[in-house]
Protein backbone atom coordinates (compact mmCIF):
# COMPACT_ATOMS: atom_id res chain seq x y z
CA UNK A 1 0.00 0.00 0.00
CA UNK A 2 3.21 2.46 0.47
CA UNK A 3 3.95 2.26 -3.27
CA UNK A 4 0.52 3.26 -4.52
CA UNK A 5 1.38 7.39 -3.95
CA UNK A 6 4.46 6.38 -6.27
CA UNK A 7 2.48 4.68 -8.27
CA UNK A 8 0.18 7.46 -9.35
CA UNK A 9 3.25 9.93 -9.87
CA UNK A 10 4.49 7.84 -12.22
CA UNK A 11 1.47 7.31 -14.40
CA UNK A 12 0.64 11.05 -14.38
CA UNK A 13 4.31 11.42 -15.26
CA UNK A 14 4.22 8.69 -18.02
CA UNK A 15 0.66 10.70 -19.60
CA UNK A 16 2.29 14.02 -19.56
CA UNK A 17 5.17 12.41 -21.79
CA UNK A 18 2.73 11.11 -23.59
CA UNK A 19 1.03 14.10 -24.31
CA UNK A 20 4.06 16.15 -24.54
CA UNK A 21 5.32 13.68 -27.14
CA UNK A 22 1.40 14.05 -29.03
CA UNK A 23 2.37 17.81 -28.94
CA UNK A 24 5.81 17.59 -30.70
CA UNK A 25 4.17 15.07 -32.98
CA UNK A 26 1.40 17.21 -33.96
CA UNK A 27 3.87 20.64 -33.86
CA UNK A 28 5.90 18.60 -36.62
CA UNK A 29 3.47 18.18 -38.88
CA UNK A 30 1.94 21.58 -38.28
CA UNK A 31 5.46 22.43 -40.10
CA UNK A 32 5.44 20.31 -42.31
CA UNK A 33 2.47 20.84 -43.93
CA UNK A 34 3.76 24.96 -43.70
CA UNK A 35 7.27 23.71 -45.04
CA UNK A 36 4.97 21.50 -48.01
CA UNK A 37 3.02 24.92 -48.89
CA UNK A 38 5.72 26.92 -49.45
CA UNK A 39 7.16 24.61 -51.46
CA UNK A 40 4.44 24.58 -53.17
CA UNK A 41 4.28 27.73 -53.69
CA UNK A 42 7.86 27.97 -54.35
CA UNK A 43 7.63 25.31 -57.30
CA UNK A 44 4.47 27.08 -58.78
CA UNK A 45 6.79 30.49 -59.08
CA UNK A 46 9.58 28.52 -60.26
CA UNK A 47 7.27 27.35 -63.20
CA UNK A 48 5.49 30.61 -63.69
CA UNK A 49 9.43 31.90 -64.06
CA UNK A 50 10.32 29.14 -66.45
CA UNK A 51 7.06 29.57 -68.66
CA UNK A 52 7.75 33.51 -68.91
CA UNK A 53 11.86 32.77 -69.46
CA UNK A 54 10.88 30.20 -72.25
CA UNK A 55 8.09 32.70 -74.19
CA UNK A 56 10.78 35.29 -73.95
CA UNK A 57 13.54 33.06 -75.67
CA UNK A 58 10.80 32.14 -78.19
CA UNK A 59 9.63 35.28 -78.77
CA UNK A 60 12.36 36.07 -81.28
CA UNK A 61 11.02 32.97 -83.69
CA UNK A 62 6.98 34.30 -83.69
CA UNK A 63 6.06 35.78 -87.17
CA UNK A 64 6.52 39.67 -86.35
CA UNK A 65 4.71 39.67 -89.90
CA UNK A 66 1.33 39.22 -88.55
CA UNK A 67 -1.15 37.04 -90.77
CA UNK A 68 -1.72 39.80 -93.26
CA UNK A 69 -5.32 41.16 -92.47
CA UNK A 70 -4.80 44.39 -93.43
CA UNK A 71 -2.75 45.94 -96.85
CA UNK A 72 0.50 46.56 -95.68
CA UNK A 73 4.30 46.78 -96.94
CA UNK A 74 6.53 44.24 -95.65
CA UNK A 75 9.91 45.40 -94.00
CA UNK A 76 13.59 43.36 -94.21
CA UNK A 77 15.95 45.36 -92.03
CA UNK A 78 19.95 45.25 -93.58
CA UNK A 79 21.25 46.73 -90.17
CA UNK A 80 25.03 47.45 -89.13
CA UNK A 81 28.04 44.99 -90.37
CA UNK A 82 27.01 42.72 -93.06
CA UNK A 83 28.62 39.43 -91.84
CA UNK A 84 28.27 35.65 -90.93
CA UNK A 85 28.07 36.98 -86.91
CA UNK A 86 25.87 39.75 -86.78
CA UNK A 87 21.97 40.62 -87.19
CA UNK A 88 22.71 41.74 -90.85
CA UNK A 89 23.78 38.69 -92.19
CA UNK A 90 22.73 37.01 -95.74
CA UNK A 91 21.09 34.16 -93.78
CA UNK A 92 18.83 36.41 -91.14
CA UNK A 93 18.05 38.90 -94.34
CA UNK A 94 17.54 35.68 -96.48
CA UNK A 95 14.95 33.95 -94.47
CA UNK A 96 12.92 37.76 -93.73
CA UNK A 97 13.00 38.02 -97.24
CA UNK A 98 11.50 35.15 -97.75
CA UNK A 99 8.47 35.04 -94.81
CA UNK A 100 7.79 38.76 -96.60
CA UNK A 101 7.69 37.39 -100.15
CA UNK A 102 5.39 34.56 -98.13
CA UNK A 103 2.91 37.02 -97.00
CA UNK A 104 0.25 39.11 -98.38
CA UNK A 105 2.49 42.53 -98.33
CA UNK A 106 1.65 44.76 -101.09
CA UNK A 107 5.44 44.97 -101.49
CA UNK A 108 8.83 44.31 -100.19
CA UNK A 109 11.18 46.68 -98.75
CA UNK A 110 14.33 46.77 -97.17
CA UNK A 111 15.12 49.35 -95.08
CA UNK A 112 19.12 49.79 -94.89
CA UNK A 113 21.43 51.39 -92.66
CA UNK A 114 24.66 49.62 -93.08
CA UNK A 115 28.09 50.53 -94.23
CA UNK A 116 28.48 47.41 -96.26
CA UNK A 117 30.69 43.98 -94.71
CA UNK A 118 31.48 40.42 -96.63
CA UNK A 119 31.24 39.95 -100.80
CA UNK A 120 29.83 36.84 -99.78
CA UNK A 121 27.06 37.24 -97.84
CA UNK A 122 26.15 40.82 -100.16
CA UNK A 123 26.32 38.68 -102.84
CA UNK A 124 24.14 35.85 -101.30
CA UNK A 125 21.34 38.07 -100.54
CA UNK A 126 21.15 40.01 -104.52
CA UNK A 127 20.78 36.91 -105.88
CA UNK A 128 18.12 35.76 -103.60
CA UNK A 129 16.23 38.69 -103.97
CA UNK A 130 16.48 38.04 -107.85
CA UNK A 131 14.93 34.76 -107.23
CA UNK A 132 12.23 35.58 -104.84
CA UNK A 133 10.91 38.41 -107.00
CA UNK A 134 11.38 36.07 -110.48
CA UNK A 135 8.60 34.08 -108.77
CA UNK A 136 6.54 37.14 -107.68
CA UNK A 137 4.93 40.21 -108.55
CA UNK A 138 5.50 41.56 -105.47
CA UNK A 139 7.93 44.54 -106.03
CA UNK A 140 10.86 44.95 -103.95
CA UNK A 141 12.32 48.35 -102.88
CA UNK A 142 15.22 49.55 -100.62
CA UNK A 143 15.44 52.60 -98.90
CA UNK A 144 18.40 53.77 -97.31
CA UNK A 145 18.55 56.16 -94.42
CA UNK A 146 22.03 57.22 -92.64
CA UNK A 147 23.82 54.79 -95.10
CA UNK A 148 23.99 52.44 -97.96
CA UNK A 149 27.52 51.99 -98.87
CA UNK A 150 29.31 49.53 -100.26
CA UNK A 151 27.82 45.75 -99.83
CA UNK A 152 24.94 47.05 -98.41
CA UNK A 153 24.65 49.24 -101.79
CA UNK A 154 25.33 45.64 -103.90
CA UNK A 155 22.37 44.56 -101.95
CA UNK A 156 19.96 47.46 -102.63
CA UNK A 157 21.19 47.48 -106.36
CA UNK A 158 18.89 44.09 -106.58
CA UNK A 159 15.52 45.99 -105.69
CA UNK A 160 13.62 47.58 -108.47
CA UNK A 161 13.86 50.85 -107.06
CA UNK A 162 16.14 52.78 -104.23
CA UNK A 163 15.56 55.56 -102.13
CA UNK A 164 17.50 57.43 -99.51
CA UNK A 165 17.80 60.62 -98.08
CA UNK A 166 19.21 63.75 -99.60
CA UNK A 167 21.67 63.53 -96.67
CA UNK A 168 21.94 60.06 -97.08
CA UNK A 169 25.61 58.02 -97.58
CA UNK A 170 25.20 55.59 -101.05
CA UNK A 171 27.84 54.34 -103.10
CA UNK A 172 31.26 53.37 -101.98
CA UNK A 173 31.13 50.23 -105.12
CA UNK A 174 34.78 49.46 -104.51
CA UNK A 175 36.98 46.31 -102.62
CA UNK A 176 39.30 47.08 -99.34
CA UNK A 177 41.49 44.95 -97.68
CA UNK A 178 43.22 46.18 -94.83
CA UNK A 179 45.53 45.02 -91.91
CA UNK A 180 48.92 46.05 -90.11
CA UNK A 181 52.28 44.93 -90.40
CA UNK A 182 54.37 44.21 -87.42
CA UNK A 183 58.22 43.74 -88.86
CA UNK A 184 60.42 46.93 -87.67
CA UNK A 185 58.71 46.14 -83.99
CA UNK A 186 59.60 42.62 -83.85
CA UNK A 187 63.16 43.68 -84.82
CA UNK A 188 63.13 46.65 -82.32
CA UNK A 189 62.26 44.15 -79.71
CA UNK A 190 64.80 41.68 -80.45
CA UNK A 191 61.90 39.21 -81.45
CA UNK A 192 62.27 36.70 -84.13
CA UNK A 193 58.82 35.68 -85.74
CA UNK A 194 59.05 31.58 -86.48
CA UNK A 195 56.37 30.35 -89.20
CA UNK A 196 56.39 26.49 -90.57
CA UNK A 197 53.97 26.49 -93.98
CA UNK A 198 53.69 23.84 -96.74
CA UNK A 199 53.41 26.04 -99.53
CA UNK A 200 55.39 28.87 -100.28
CA UNK A 201 52.70 31.23 -100.29
CA UNK A 202 50.51 30.08 -97.09
CA UNK A 203 51.80 32.46 -94.49
CA UNK A 204 50.80 35.40 -97.30
CA UNK A 205 49.99 38.88 -95.64
CA UNK A 206 51.46 37.16 -92.00
CA UNK A 207 50.80 40.54 -90.50
CA UNK A 208 54.44 39.85 -88.41
CA UNK A 209 56.38 38.50 -91.78
CA UNK A 210 57.59 41.32 -94.90
CA UNK A 211 55.50 41.85 -97.47
CA UNK A 212 56.53 40.05 -100.92
CA UNK A 213 55.77 42.01 -104.04
CA UNK A 214 54.87 39.30 -105.87
CA UNK A 215 52.13 38.36 -102.96
CA UNK A 216 50.95 41.74 -102.90
CA UNK A 217 50.54 41.76 -106.83
CA UNK A 218 48.46 38.45 -106.55
CA UNK A 219 46.30 40.19 -103.83
CA UNK A 220 45.92 43.28 -105.62
CA UNK A 221 44.14 40.64 -108.69
CA UNK A 222 41.97 39.41 -106.09
CA UNK A 223 40.81 42.58 -105.09
CA UNK A 224 40.33 43.80 -108.88
CA UNK A 225 38.29 40.60 -109.43
CA UNK A 226 36.06 40.99 -106.30
CA UNK A 227 35.31 44.97 -107.73
CA UNK A 228 34.55 43.32 -111.01
CA UNK A 229 31.81 41.10 -109.52
CA UNK A 230 30.04 44.39 -107.36
CA UNK A 231 30.56 46.79 -110.30
CA UNK A 232 29.06 44.15 -112.94
CA UNK A 233 26.01 43.15 -110.52
CA UNK A 234 25.51 47.07 -109.95
CA UNK A 235 24.98 47.25 -113.49
CA UNK A 236 22.75 44.47 -113.74
CA UNK A 237 20.60 45.63 -110.92
CA UNK A 238 20.73 49.61 -112.15
CA UNK A 239 20.95 49.18 -115.59
CA UNK A 240 20.76 52.29 -118.10
CA UNK A 241 19.71 54.25 -115.11
CA UNK A 242 22.84 54.69 -114.20
CA UNK A 243 24.96 57.73 -115.36
CA UNK A 244 27.91 57.26 -118.08
CA UNK A 245 30.57 57.79 -115.85
CA UNK A 246 33.38 55.35 -114.56
CA UNK A 247 33.80 57.37 -110.93
CA UNK A 248 30.60 55.95 -109.88
CA UNK A 249 32.46 52.63 -109.51
CA UNK A 250 35.69 54.27 -107.77
CA UNK A 251 35.00 53.88 -104.07
CA UNK A 252 33.53 57.21 -103.72
CA UNK A 253 30.69 57.85 -101.17
CA UNK A 254 28.09 60.39 -102.61
CA UNK A 255 25.38 62.10 -100.74
CA UNK A 256 21.87 61.35 -101.76
CA UNK A 257 21.37 63.87 -104.21
CA UNK A 258 24.48 63.29 -105.73
CA UNK A 259 23.47 59.59 -105.74
CA UNK A 260 20.01 60.89 -107.77
CA UNK A 261 22.38 62.33 -110.21
CA UNK A 262 24.60 59.53 -110.99
CA UNK A 263 21.39 56.99 -111.64
CA UNK A 264 22.07 55.19 -107.82
CA UNK A 265 18.91 56.07 -106.58
CA UNK A 266 16.05 56.99 -108.08
CA UNK A 267 14.54 59.40 -105.76
CA UNK A 268 13.90 60.38 -101.58
CA UNK A 269 11.58 58.59 -99.34
CA UNK A 270 11.77 57.15 -96.17
CA UNK A 271 9.89 53.65 -95.29
CA UNK A 272 7.40 55.64 -94.15
CA UNK A 273 6.43 58.07 -97.07
CA UNK A 274 6.67 54.60 -99.53
CA UNK A 275 3.81 53.13 -98.02
CA UNK A 276 1.64 56.21 -98.06
CA UNK A 277 2.63 57.86 -101.04
CA UNK A 278 3.49 54.79 -103.34
CA UNK A 279 0.83 52.57 -101.62
CA UNK A 280 -2.12 54.29 -99.81
CA UNK A 281 -1.44 52.64 -96.41
CA UNK A 282 0.01 52.85 -93.23
CA UNK A 283 0.68 49.91 -92.58
CA UNK A 284 4.29 48.48 -92.06
CA UNK A 285 4.96 45.35 -90.73
CA UNK A 286 8.75 44.13 -90.00
CA UNK A 287 9.47 40.80 -91.05
CA UNK A 288 13.36 40.49 -89.91
CA UNK A 289 14.16 37.15 -87.06
CA UNK A 290 14.95 38.44 -84.32
CA UNK A 291 18.26 36.72 -82.53
CA UNK A 292 17.81 34.87 -79.17
CA UNK A 293 18.37 37.34 -76.33
CA UNK A 294 21.35 34.35 -75.30
CA UNK A 295 22.69 34.89 -78.72
CA UNK A 296 22.60 38.80 -78.53
CA UNK A 297 24.22 39.06 -75.61
CA UNK A 298 27.00 36.95 -76.22
CA UNK A 299 27.53 38.65 -79.17
CA UNK A 300 27.82 41.95 -77.54
CA UNK A 301 31.07 41.14 -75.13
CA UNK A 302 34.46 39.18 -75.04
CA UNK A 303 34.21 36.81 -78.24
CA UNK A 304 33.04 39.28 -80.21
CA UNK A 305 35.61 41.70 -79.20
CA UNK A 306 38.10 39.28 -79.33
CA UNK A 307 37.14 37.86 -83.12
CA UNK A 308 37.15 42.11 -84.29
CA UNK A 309 41.14 42.61 -82.79
CA UNK A 310 41.65 38.85 -84.36
CA UNK A 311 40.17 39.96 -87.45
CA UNK A 312 42.15 43.09 -87.96
CA UNK A 313 45.51 42.11 -86.59
CA UNK A 314 45.59 39.01 -88.15
CA UNK A 315 43.55 38.37 -91.59
CA UNK A 316 43.29 40.38 -93.97
CA UNK A 317 39.98 39.86 -96.13
CA UNK A 318 38.19 41.36 -99.09
CA UNK A 319 35.45 43.54 -97.31
CA UNK A 320 32.85 45.46 -98.80
CA UNK A 321 33.31 48.74 -96.86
Amino acid sequence: MVDEPNNNIDSEKSRDKQWQLLEKILLESVREQRLARRWGIAFKGLVFVYIFAALALLAPFWPTGGWGEKEHLAVVQVSGVISEREKASAGAVIKGLREAFDSEALAVVLAINSPGGSPVQADQVFREIRRLRADSDKPVYAVISDIGASGAYYIAAAADEIYADKASLVGSIGVISAGFGFVDILEKLGLERRVFTAGSHKAMLDAFSPLKPDEEVFWHGVLQQTHQQFVARVKEGRGDRLADDDVIFSGLIWSGEQALELGLIDGFSSVRELARDRFNTEEVIDYTPRRPPLERLMSSFGGAMTQTLFDSVSRQTATLY
